[in-house]
């Protein structure tokens, strides 16, 4: 319980002005006179209690939330184009020319630095990758604190922003086992499936980053999704996939290639509940070739036990 003495009204009852507030019962009471002023009061305090000013600052939840993805982490404001008042009345020119210059002004504090603008450039670039991609936002704030890691180890120095975001990107990727290969990322990147692996793996050696190895199975869904197959043949394409990694054909090879073969091999054994699929198809859609494809089913037919026509 909580006395108030600030209160400004006085009780019915009484006239008396001090009250004390039962936040259990959600009840304010006077001490004079023991009645209840008010009941069923709301709280709009938080639900939460901190003892110390750090517990404070760590469980507030007042503004926008930090973000990686930002140059600044969003801690910085802007000022609103709006050409009225507060009573809602068009500004002067002169007022509006005031506040174009105040803006410009302020866009140049928030990014002076040589580290800003890099940092500024990056990210964007980054968003817009993410974007195209469709990544969740999970993975962008990885990729940008892998980024910013690289910045502050200076090992941006001599390589291009494209490729070390690229890099960075794809890292996040592969750290979260999402399924996003090397090809698809570079397909939207703006520079050359090389020059990304190569930032990917430099990457790698000088940074604390790990990541994880995404198992061919978490590319079937995306591919039968584009074939427009059934859950059967995604379900008999993991199948195929855990006997031939268990057979040892999946290590040593592109991952895209062997599940290509597998949802070939899927679609051929239940032709009967969907249509046969073509290699170009399955091809296409797997972003292989139909070379690759011949070549990763040969491998599975001569280790496992079925036989399937072409």
């Amino acid at each position: 319980m909580d006395e108030l003495s600030d209160v400004k009204f006085k009780c019915p009852e009484c006239g008396g002005e001090r009250f004390v507030e039962d936040h259990e019962r959600a009840e304010l009471t006077c001490l004079g006179c023991g009645l209840v002023v008010r009941e069923k009061m709301v709280d709009t305090g938080p639900e939460w209690r901190a003892f110390d000013l750090k517990q404070y600052s760590r469980r507030a939840r007042i503004g926008a939330p930090l973000t990686h993805t930002i140059h600044d982490r969003g801690l910085s404001t802007i000022i609103n184009l709006s050409l009225k008042d507060s009573t809602s009345k068009e500004l002067s020119p002169t007022k509006r020319l005031q506040i174009y210059r105040l803006i410009k002004q302020q866009q140049r504090t928030r990014v002076s630095s040589a580290l800003d603008r890099n940092l500024t450039y990056a990210l964007s670039e980054l968003d817009r990758i993410g974007s195209q991609l469709e990544l969740p936002k999970n993975v962008l704030e990885e990729a940008a604190l892998i980024y910013r890691r690289a910045v502050s180890e200076k090992l941006v120095r001599g390589r291009s922003i494209e490729s070390m975001v690229t890099a960075s990107l794809y890292a996040a990727c592969k750290k979260f086992k999402l399924p996003r290969t090397l090809d698809e990322v570079a397909a939207v990147a703006r520079v050359k499936k090389r020059e990304i692996g190569r930032a990917y793996r430099f990457l790698l050696r000088r940074t604390s980053a790990k990541v994880s190895f995404v198992t061919p199975v978490k590319y079937v869904p995306k591919i039968v999704s584009k074939l427009g197959l059934p859950g059967e043949v995604q379900a008999e394409a993991i199948k195929i996939l855990e006997k031939a990694s268990e057979a040892g054909l999946t290590s040593g090879r592109g991952p895209m290639g062997v599940v290509a073969a597998a949802v070939y091999i899927a679609s051929i054994l239940l032709q009967h509940k969907c249509k046969k699929c073509k290699q170009k198809d399955v091809a296409i859609a797997a972003n292989v070739t139909e070379v690759t494809i011949r070549n990763r089913y040969k491998e599975i037919m001569e280790r496992l036990d079925f036989i399937v026509e072409l």
